[in-house]
């Protein structure tokens, strides 16, 4: 029988590499619009994951990675927060 070993994988939008869900950030986009850092990674909208390393923000940041999977514009004060 053949395991599933993409199960709770993501791509990181920073390095686009593959890693373990729990090794990721989660930034949402709401329904309206809103971006937020979401901790629990069960908010409901829209989500990309980022690795916690600030290279791979960095790499994020200049490539619009986040932008290009939210399908909308993340403000400067989001690379900010994550930044910390």
């Amino acid at each position: 029988m053949k395991t599933n070993n993409t199960k709770n994988k993501r791509r990181c939008v920073g390095c686009r590499e593959m890693m373990d869900k729990s090794a990721l950030v989660r930034i949402a986009a709401n329904a309206n619009g809103e971006i937020s850092y979401d901790p629990s990674g069960k908010m409901p909208g829209r989500g990309a994951y980022i690795c916690k390393t600030p290279e791979c923000l960095e790499k994020a940041h200049k490539s619009k990675g986040l932008e290009r999977s939210l399908k909308r514009a993340v403000p400067s004060e989001i690379y900010m927060v994550l930044g910390r």
